[in-house]
């Protein structure tokens, strides 16, 4: 399975020299029922991945964003020109990028700085191309893919830094989000709840991915329902994605974690969190849909789970 920062690797190299396609004939999906609701890339690049499909030629693939019916298109940013490209390319499709997001290194003070110093210019430049207002981190976790969990100091300065970022980007009109993985929450969670105890909830705010929660705790969906209440007050988006017996399903769908109580637990929020499909595969994922039939599918149950928010 591609990782989410091969497929910005792919995508970056790609992005400065991908041409527009003849929109005339892309079929434009179904009504939107009062719900928009976005995708991130990183589903695309396993859908491509298992297909053969060129996961670069990002004009292709967002021209099959829009067919499935979704409003907007979260990219794995890399640096400013990177952003200005797929910025372009959107608009030149008709869908938005109000969110973005961007990897991070924070636990260590120096690469923090560097790392600081990055995502602000690249989350400038998408204020700037596209009017985004949410920035999506997830900080790199020693433990993706390893046996090493992050020190007590390390997660200190992770914090310390994660908050810094946030407050530069509020200062720019912008909403940092803290988002995780399944490393996060080895170890009682501390990662996790150490992000968003010891920061300022103006300053961080909170991208709920409830998969990861499900999976980081031996997909328990009682995690995820203790985590969305903990930090209900901070979500300002979900990344939708369901499994069936902990394999990741094809489509968003019914299975092992109940959306529509998580519907209802966050639908009195000030403010709907930004819906975002994710709804990537892994090597034990049925293979009976195509990306585009996948998300269609998923956008419309998306739309009905959440429907209640419609007159939000």
């Amino acid at each position: 399975m591609l990782s989410r920062r091969t497929i910005l690797k792919q995508a970056v190299a790609a992005a400065a020299c991908s041409s527009f396609l003849d929109l005339a004939n892309v079929v434009h999906a179904a009504e939107s029922a009062g719900v928009p609701i976005a995708t991130q890339q990183y589903p695309w690049g396993t859908f491509y991945g298992r297909s053969g499909k060129d996961v670069r030629d990002l004009s292709a693939m967002l021209a099959e964003v829009k067919s499935c019916g979704l409003f907007a298109f979260e990219p794995i940013a890399a640096s400013p020109e990177h952003i200005q490209a797929v910025a372009t390319q959107a608009k030149a499709i008709g869908l938005e990028v109000p969110s973005i997001y961007v990897n991070s290194s924070l636990h260590a003070a120096d690469e923090a700085k560097r790392s600081i110093d990055a995502v602000l210019a690249i989350a400038a430049a998408a204020k700037e191309a596209c009017g985004t207002r949410i920035v999506v981190t997830n900080p790199n976790p020693l433990a993706w893919g390893g046996k090493d969990d992050k020190s007590d100091l390390q997660l200190r300065t992770q914090a310390d830094a994660l908050d810094r970022l946030g407050a530069a980007l509020r200062e720019n009109g912008q909403q940092l989000a803290y988002h995780n993985h399944d490393a996060e929450l080895r170890s009682g969670a501390r990662e996790l709840h150490h992000m968003l105890a010891s920061t300022n909830p103006d300053h961080v705010k909170f991208c709920l991915d409830a998969h990861w929660i499900f999976r980081g705790c031996g997909d328990s969906e009682v995690a995820v329902f203790d985590v969305a209440r903990l930090y209900a007050s901070r979500v300002i988006e979900l990344h939708l994605r369901q499994s069936h017996g902990g394999v990741w399903s094809e489509s968003f769908a019914a299975g092992d974690i109940d959306y529509s109580k998580l519907a209802e637990l966050l639908a009195g929020l000030e403010s709907p969190p930004l819906l975002v499909l994710e709804q990537a595969v892994e090597g034990k994922s049925p293979q009976t849909m195509s990306a585009v039939e996948a998300h269609t599918l998923g956008r419309r149950y998306a739309q009905q789970t959440f429907s209640q928010w419609a007159s939000s």
